[in-house]
């Protein structure tokens, strides 16, 4: 039989915020592809970060993005040296048009889509739409539906076509039709979000994140055949030991494994 394939998920960041041991959103896949640069990606090593050729964004909150520009800016020389081609970082429109507007404007950051020339530059964007499959190597990374302020989507994350799944559910609020998708999925890992306590729920619907009460309601919307590990993630610091012990309240149908994220754990999938 030949050499099964597995994919590699390393957890660089994981909080809602910043704080002394907390870093913010990013995953590595195997060596070469970030899900979202937040500024868990400060703890590579520069010959980890030249390894990287592509980054998908869920979107275009500076806690997901914080350590784009940064990270291309410490690898910029070498990748020119080495005649590496431009980075891929693959995004909505709308989060695209956003990082264009907002942060690599030549005011805040420089435009690396146009440097050292538009012809051969460091960056490039590469749009994608909710239900494409992002394909890099034999990895099959799809784009799923979130609900958020700004233009979203999760990651759905197979080391082959048809294989087992590391799903992200990016930031979202309540979101029937990430379930609906999730379902279809055969589903190792899920990574999902809670950002804010019970006591802040009404904060956590206005920004479109979600708190323990809604983060049961939408796990009732996994199917019961489904049996993943859940691990949660994005919690702020000041909230996270209040948003452990709601979670651990939380009488789910059928009783599900949830345990909690933190940077430096590795998934094999």
């Amino acid at each position: 039989m030949p050499p099964t394939t597995t994919m590699r998920v390393r957890v660089l960041g994981c909080s809602g915020a910043i704080a002394q041991g907390c870093r913010t959103t990013a995953f590595l896949l195997d060596d070469d592809t970030l899900i979202d640069a937040g500024t868990g990606v400060g703890d590579l090593s520069l010959e980890e970060m030249l390894r990287i050729d592509h980054v998908l964004l869920s979107h275009s909150h500076l806690d997901h993005v914080a350590a784009l520009p940064l990270m291309l800016d410490a690898v910029a020389a070498s990748r020119l040296a080495r005649g590496a081609p431009a980075l891929q970082v693959h995004a909505l429109p709308g989060t695209i048009d956003a990082l264009r507007d907002h942060l690599f404007n030549d005011t805040i950051w420089p435009d690396f889509t146009a440097i050292p020339s538009v012809q051969a530059p460091l960056m490039r964007f590469v749009p994608f739409q909710i239900g494409d499959v992002v394909a890099i190597g034999a990895k099959r990374i799809e784009v799923l539906p979130a609900v958020h302020t700004v233009p979203a989507a999760g990651f759905a994350a197979a080391s082959r076509a048809g294989g087992p799944q590391w799903v992200f559910s990016g930031d979202t609020g309540r979101n029937p039709a990430f379930w609906a998708r999730v379902n279809q999925l055969d589903v190792a890992h899920l990574v999902i979000e809670t950002a804010f306590s019970d006591r802040e729920t009404d904060l956590a619907l206005r920004s479109q994140h979600l708190a323990p009460s809604l983060l049961g309601e939408e796990l009732a919307r996994l199917a019961p055949e489904q049996r993943p590990q859940i691990h949660i993630t994005h919690t702020k610091p000041a909230e996270t030991a209040l948003i452990i012990e709601e979670i651990h309240r939380l009488d789910t149908q059928p009783r599900r494994d949830i345990r909690w994220l933190s940077a430096g754990q590795v998934f094999e999938v």
